[in-house]
This record gives C-alpha cells, sequence and structure tokens, in this order.
C-alpha cells in the first residue's frame, strides 16, 4: 500500500509543534508494519536539508494564479528517517528557513499543494492513498475530486487528520484565483462562513478524517473555532486515533542527553542523578518535589494561569518545593514568569526559549510535569514524561483526559484537576508534594508509568486498519 504524508511539519527537518512529531514517527512505523509510507514537505532551508544529500527526481513549472513558477521534488538519498522524504522546492516561494509567519504564507502552501498534485499526475504516479495534515493540506480533497486536471487520482482515497482544529487557514474569495480550473458547482465544497476554509474543505471531501484522540474529537463539535457544526454533520466519518510517541527518540534507557541512562529496574537511583544535576545547572535543591512546565508559552497551554498559580504554591509551600519552567511564546507571560525568580530566589526557575538536550534532561530529572492546557488534541509532553518516569499533572481535556489516569482511581498513575484555573492548579501542585513524600508508593507508581505502552505500534495500526478499511469503498 502507497501511503504518502502531506505536511507542513516533520521532525527532525522542520518541527514547530506535536505536528511535527506526529509526520517524523507515524510513517516510520506504518513501513514497520509493511506499509510503503512517504513524507512530503515543503522545502525548508533548515540544518537537516543543508546536513543531508537531496537528488532532484522531478522538474516541472505550474501557475499559481497570474503567474508561472519552476518547481523541483527533492528526495533525500538513504531514507535515513525510515521513510522516503520528498521537499517541494520553489524558488522564492518554498526555499526559507522558517516553517510558517510569512507574509505570503497563503500562497505558500497553496503553492505547496498543487505542486505535490501536479507531481504524481505528471509522473503517472497512482498512490494508494494520501494521508493530509492539517489545514496547510486541507485543500487536496477537494482539488481531486473537482478539478479536471487531476482526474486520473479523483479515485484515490484520502484520510485527514486534525492536529488543531482552532487553526483553519481560511481566506477571501478574492483569492480564488490562485486556484486551478474547478468544477464552478463544487465552490461550496470551499466555503465556510462566506470565505474559503481549507480545513472545513477537508472534512467534507475526505473520505475519513481523525482527530488525535478520541476525547478531542468530541471536543471538536463543541469547540473548533466555528466549525462545530460541520463537525456535527459529518460525526459519521470521524474517528479518534491517540498519537503514539518514537520509542526510540525518547527512551531513557539510551537518551544521550541525560546524566544516567536508566529503565524501570534502576529508576529508583538513576533517575537522581539527572535530578541532581538538573537542579545543580538551576542552582535549585536536589532533596525537594520538582515540578516542571515545558511547552509554548500560550493561551491554550494555559500559561496565562502560571504566574499567579506558581506564587500561591511558591507562598504556600516555601521552602519545600522546586519549580522549573522551560518555554517561550506570549512576551508578556515570559516577562512574569522571568520576574518570578527574584521573588523566589531559592526555588524557582524560568529558562525562556527551547532546547531539546534540555526538555529530555528536565522529562528524566523532574518528579513532576505540569500540563495546564486549555486546549489538548492530543498532547505528547505527557506521553513522554510517563516514559521517563515523571508524573503527569494534567487538567482534564483533550488527549489529555484520554491517557493520565488519576492516581485515585484505579491502576491510576497520574494527577488529574477541573476545571482549570489558578486554585485548581495550585491545588493539584499540593497534591504532587504530598505524593512525593510518600517516597515508597511514588516508586511504585514511576514503575507504573514505564510500562505503559504508548508506542506508535499501537496507533499505527489503527491507522492501517482505517487505510485498509477505506480502499475497497472507492
Amino acid at each position: 500500500m502507497r501511503v504518502y504524508h502531506l505536511s507542513a511539519e516533520c521532525y527532525p527537518v522542520a518541527k514547530v509543534g506535536g505536528l511535527g512529531d506526529v509526520v517524523g514517527a507515524l510513517p516510520k512505523y506504518q513501513n514497520l508494519a509493511g506499509l510503503d509510507a512517504a513524507v512530503v514537505l515543503p522545502h525548508y532551508d533548515r540544518k537537516f536539508v543543508q546536513e543531508n544529500e537531496f537528488e532532484v527526481v522531478f522538474r516541472a513549472s505550474n501557475r499559481l494564479g497570474n503567474r508561472r513558477q519552476d518547481f523541483e521534488i527533492w528526495k533525500e538519498k538513504t531514507n535515513k528517517l525510515g521513510f522516503e522524504l520528498y521537499l517541494i522546492h520553489i524558488p522564492g516561494l518554498l526555499d526559507r528557513p522558517e516553517v510558517y509567519s510569512y507574509p505570503d504564507e497563503r500562497e505558500q502552501f497553496i503553492a505547496f499543494q498543487l505542486s505535490f498534485l501536479d507531481w504524481i499526475t505528471w509522473s503517472q504516479q497512482t498512490p494508494d492513498l494520501i494521508h493530509c495534515h492539517d489545514h496547510h493540506t486541507g485543500l487536496v480533497p477537494f482539488l481531486l475530486q473537482h478539478s479536471a486536471l487531476y482526474r486520473r487520482l479523483s479515485k484515490t482515497p484520502t484520510v485527514f487528520t486534525i492536529h488543531n482544529g482552532q487553526y483553519h487557514g481560511a481566506f477571501s474569495w478574492d483569492q480564488f484565483y490562485y486556484l486551478p480550473e474547478i468544477d464552478p458547482s463544487s465552490t461550496g465544497l470551499l466555503d465556510w462562513s462566506s470565505g474559503i476554509n481549507p480545513l472545513a474543505s477537508a472534512v467534507k471531501c475526505c473520505n475519513a478524517y481523525t482527530a488525535v484522540s478520541p476525547s478531542y474529537l468530541q471536543e471538536l463539535a463543541g469547540h473548533s473555532n466555528g466549525l462545530e457544526y460541520l463537525f456535527f454533520l459529518e460525526r459519521a466519518k470521524g474517528s479518534g486515533i491517540i498519537n503514539g510517541i518514537d520509542t526510540e527518540v525518547w527512551n531513557p534507557a539510551t537518551d544521550a542527553a541525560l546524566v544516567a541512562n536508566y529503565t524501570a529496574l534502576t529508576i529508583d537511583t538513576e533517575k537522581q542523578k539527572n535530578k541532581q544535576a538538573l537542579c545543580k545547572r538551576f542552582g535549585l535543591q536536589p532533596e525537594l518535589p520538582l515540578i516542571a512546565f515545558i511547552g509554548r508559552l500560550v493561551v491554550e497551554k494555559g500559561s496565562d494561569l502560571l504566574t499567579d498559580a506558581f506564587t500561591d504554591s511558591l507562598t504556600e509551600h516555601a521552602g519545600h518545593l522546586n519549580i522549573l519552567v522551560l518555554g517561550t511564546g506570549d512576551k508578556d507571560v515570559e516577562q512574569t514568569l522571568t520576574l518570578l525568580e527574584e521573588k523566589f530566589p531559592d526555588s524557582y526557575r524560568a529558562y525562556i526559549g527551547y532546547n531539546e538536550d534540555l526538555a529530555h534532561l528536565i522529562y528524566a530529572g523532574a518528579d513532576f510535569l505540569l500540563m495546564p492546557s486549555r486546549v489538548e488534541p492530543c498532547g505528547l509532553n505527557q506521553l513522554y514524561a510517563l516514559r521517563y518516569g515523571t508524573m503527569p499533572v494534567v487538567h482534564s481535556t483533550g488527549g489529555l483526559k484520554d491517557t493520565v489516569v488519576d492516581v485515585n482511581e484505579e491502576e491510576g498513575y497520574g494527577i488529574c484537576f477541573s476545571p482549570n484555573s489558578v486554585a485548581t492548579i495550585s491545588a493539584a501542585i499540593s497534591r504532587a508534594k504530598v505524593l512525593f513524600e510518600n517516597t515508597t508508593h511514588l516508586q511504585l507508581l514511576r514503575k507504573r508509568m514505564m510500562a505503559l505502552d504508548f508506542s506508535w505500534n499501537q496507533s499505527a495500526k489503527k491507522y492501517n486498519q482505517l487505510y485498509t478499511s477505506l480502499i475497497p469503498k472507492i
């Protein structure tokens, strides 16, 4: 079964969030299960592309609105990621270092999708299925069915995965001219709220769509930035599949970023060595419970609640608690979190920015990982934490609800709270402190966490089953 994954991100080529992690791992595990899965990305002038060898396997030109442009398909030569990797290179448009935030971003992603479809059409390829990820690729299911240019591929089934339903990629009908010739009677499939909405169009036109957790699938019908009724109407072809994690990359037994590697058998002694190194680096006290936050400092992650919650907790448990933040985002939140260091110089630190190796060390060295997300379609941080025997402290929403079971429930292994507020976050931190003081119980829970299987093996199997169910129906 030949499958193309079409995405704006793929770790380690270009990653901004969880989308990059998923697309960088799922195809590898699908190939291990017997599929022939490949990934197609825009070309980025980034470290991975600069340091690896590519060959140009296709050249052509096409139109974007009223201008003609040349494009190339670059293929990574060695399949070092565990799958074929293709980049679409367009001089002056898809050859830049950043993934998002360019003023002509809309043109970038439309050109990306058109060039992909032109490539597979003109090179006479017939994939068994095309798997599109988020709104950056949301026009593909529509164009396959309603543009005469791609009639040969009109029966190719499509799966569309929603990693974050808050972002639609919508644009005005004034820019309809960017699209190729389409059947005029089908324009309603592009429309939502009097504009062209790629995410809405993909949900309407794909053969099946998935959300990255069962709970998030249900939440889309209530909170999807204006598409709630659409998700209600199209609910029959939706399913929720929890993301996995790449257990080769995230493995405390082999992780080169750690001071001491460990397994469930050695966690009682070796995890503490990572904590000691982490605390030494930031001037914290390793004998105290260490609560960490890793993530983007944005409203959807609940970061605006952190300063007040940390102030309350560090005041209430003065001298008996450590807190460490790693993140970047909203400048006001960055500033208030940084200023807390002056108020709590012995027990609080904030690292503004992102450092992949430091993140790995924090997952290994922290005792608890706080995730007060307002919206969390799946969440990967809690899965990384569990893999490293670090207890998640989470707001019960989306994928956090599906993957973290409170310690007060049978076979529980995390701390869950709801609703999401300064008070409930502070109360959850207090629960974590009490649990930390029961060393024997915490050690048992850590072993339970590390025994959980959130690898891509299970998730890839579910996607493969979904693909198989679609192909005979077309």
